[in-house]
């Protein structure tokens, strides 16, 4: 992921901490700095960041960087704050590669050329000017010998792990070669969660808890965090691991690896009562906040990357089911085992939350991981913890330690006192209204101009048409918020199952999410504690019983919504839209899910005319411009 800041703060030598990391970055956008408001000091900060889980490398690398901007509004044009984040984007979104790259054991020195390049050309330096660089892992903490017997010769065996650290150690000399002359910092992978979410916080301290797959040796970690400095408290090792639980489980419903938001929508489906000794037989609850899991059932191990059915034969043996295939039909033993896995991982993560609550001192609770994603956990870790407050960073997954590792540097290392708060995921690319309408004519279709945008895609939604919605700067982290959106009217009880089949090409059981204004949200969803998560989409709400029948198609089977609420002051125009159509229709809500098929979600004016094209779009909103897919046949 790439990430920008700004800094304004007065050093002998402008220090740019460049950090590179696990989702490549590179953004688009329009002139950075003029004559008028370039400053003579300011401090840029990139950081690398990779992952090594016991079995695989990083995915892909990033970028975060801090400079000044007068883009987005909540960041000071005067520029009078320091560590303010200004730009992020991910890889995928440029490349098209889900992920960025494919997980190798010999590519953690691939840099992210493209963005490099584009991030240091658009701010108007070189590589030569960057004094620090900061890898999000740490190979010096890599263990000595192979994680577990299963692995073999694979990853995490001693043939793979020597290969992993052969080449990672190998990003120095790409740097050097790409003309960077400062100092390259190793920064713990979950040292650059935490941060990551600490740092981007309005808290100035909090109790901080990352669950992911895996860091360097441990897959879950407590922080505490006050003022610039992250306090660690303590650690669960692999293979005691929530992230690798979803993967494994992920796996045998035959779906990928990274599907664990398909398997946390089938749970919804089943009983989670049916297989809850199953689970209890597989992860245990341990003092102090700490769990273990079985892995002679589990078998982490090289069962992730192309994997052999044999891998599955502990958790197989134990169901007394085979491994989907994933053409093999759904049935309602699936959707209790995701329901079952649900159940133990809202359990693990309130026994840790508590147990972090009785030990942190903070009345403030930070949440980063991959599996801090999971919406519905989220809820549970938060509204049944005395926690007052909590604060999830958008890109909560591993992208998001790109700006984790810039702010450790920036803060923790180098003392800079915390910097303005992220309000909004909105940090990536924008594209002017010229390049759309450059774009629109590259392409030959029929559009026109408008003044009144949000009112005109407003009615069109109110008429049952999808709206493909593409305004203003990318959203970083997986959730669509408005910017790179489809859109459609969420009382219509079969839009749900026409966007997944006739736009998204995905299962039945997928839900959709609405986005409401944020001064209505209390009317329509039951939520006992506010918290900006619900901004990003990371809260999962009970519908109030009296609402459920007037939208339809954003309830799921359960009774709750992936709620997005939507403030005027983050996102003005997204804002607008819904006014209107709460204005025509009486519901504050319209249902948003990522603009997509089966792909990154769209970054670019082309990416989003070729999705329209090649689904059941019906119009498509870019910037001022509407494209009618019925005179474009």
């Amino acid at each position: 992921m790439f990430g920008i800041f700004l800094s304004t703060k007065k050093v002998e030598k402008t220090p740019y901490v460049f950090e590179i990391f696990q989702r490549y970055l590179r953004t688009y956008s329009d002139e950075i700095f003029t004559n008028s408001n370039r400053p003579e000091k300011w401090a840029t900060f990139v950081g690398i960041s990779a992952h090594f889980p016991r079995n695989r490398c990083p995915l892909s690398l990033g970028i975060s960087a801090h400079f000044p901007s007068e883009w987005v509004p909540t960041f000071p044009r005067n520029m009078q704050k320091d560590g303010v984040i200004l730009v992020a984007a991910e890889e995928e979104r440029f490349n098209r590669i889900k992920h960025g790259k494919k997980p190798k054991e010999d590519n953690p020195d691939e840099l992210p050329l493209n963005a490099i390049h584009y991030c240091l050309e658009s701010v108007g330096i070189t590589l030569s000017e960057v004094e620090y660089v900061g890898y999000s892992f740490d190979p010096k903490k890599m263990p000595q010998g192979p994680y577990h017997d299963l692995f073999g010769e694979e990853w995490g065996g001693s043939a793979g792990l020597e290969k992993f650290c052969r080449k990672i150690y190998q990003v120095a000399d790409r740097l050097k070669a790409m003309g960077f002359k400062g100092e390259l910092k190793w920064i713990d992978h979950h040292a650059a969660h935490a941060a990551s979410a600490f740092y981007a916080s309005p808290f100035r301290e909090a109790a901080i808890l990352v669950v992911d797959g895996i860091g360097e040796t441990n897959s879950t970690s407590f922080f505490s965090g006050k003022n610039n400095k992250l306090k660690f408290l303590q650690e669960v090792s692999y293979p005691a691991s929530l992230g690798f639980l979803w993967e494994s489980f992920s796996h045998l419903l035959g779906f990928s690896i990274y599907d664990a938001a398909k398997v946390m929508g089938l749970a919804a489906y089943g009983d989670p009562r049916r297989y809850s000794s199953y689970f209890d037989k597989i992860v245990k609850i341990a003092p102090n906040g700490k769990f273990e899991m079985d892995n002679e059932v589990l078998r982490f191990g090289s069962i992730i990357y192309d994997p052999p059915s044999a891998n599955c034969q502990g958790l197989e043996a134990l169901f007394s089911l085979e491994k989907r295939a994933r053409d093999q039909r759904l049935m309602g033993s699936h959707e209790d085992i995701a329901a079952s896995l649900q159940m133990i991982t809202d359990k693990v993560m309130l026994h840790m939350a508590k147990h972090l609550y009785d030990n942190a001192g903070s009345e403030n609770l930070c949440l980063a991981g991959g599996v801090t994603l999971n919406c519905v956990t989220n809820k549970i870790a938060f509204e049944e913890t005395p926690f007052v407050n909590l604060f999830v960073q958008p890109a909560a997954h591993d992208a998001g330690t790109a700006l984790g590792a810039a702010f450790f540097i920036w803060n923790h290392l180098l003392d800079n006192e915390q910097r303005q708060p992220m309000t909004h995921a909105y940090l990536g690319p924008s594209f002017t209204d010229a390049e759309i309408e450059a774009e629109l004519q590259a392409h030959g279709l029929s559009y026109k101009h408008t003044d009144q945008v949000e009112r005109e895609v407003a009615d069109l939604i109110s008429q049952n048409n999808i709206v493909g919605f593409f305004q203003g700067r990318m959203e970083i982290g997986p959730r669509a918020l408005g910017n790179r959106s489809l859109l459609a009217d969420p009382r219509h009880p079969d839009m749900r199952e026409i966007l997944n089949r006739k736009v998204k090409h995905r299962e039945y059981f997928r839900p959709l999410a609405p986005s409401i204004l944020y001064e209505q949200a209390k009317n329509w969803f039951h939520i006992e504690k506010e918290t900006s998560a619900a901004d990003f989409m990371l809260m999962a709400y009970p519908v109030k019983e009296s609402r459920k029948d007037e939208i339809p198609a954003v309830v799921h089977v359960d009774g709750t919504s992936r709620v997005q609420t939507v403030k005027k002051d983050t996102n003005p125009r997204y804002h607008k839209l819904i006014s209107e159509f709460y204005r025509i229709s009486g519901v504050p809500i319209v249902l948003n899910t990522s603009f997509n098929d089966s792909e990154p979600i769209v970054c670019t004016p082309k990416d989003a005319i070729n999705t329209f094209l090649k689904t059941g779009i019906d119009y498509l909103a870019l910037g001022d411009f509407i494209v009618d897919k019925a005179n474009n046949r």
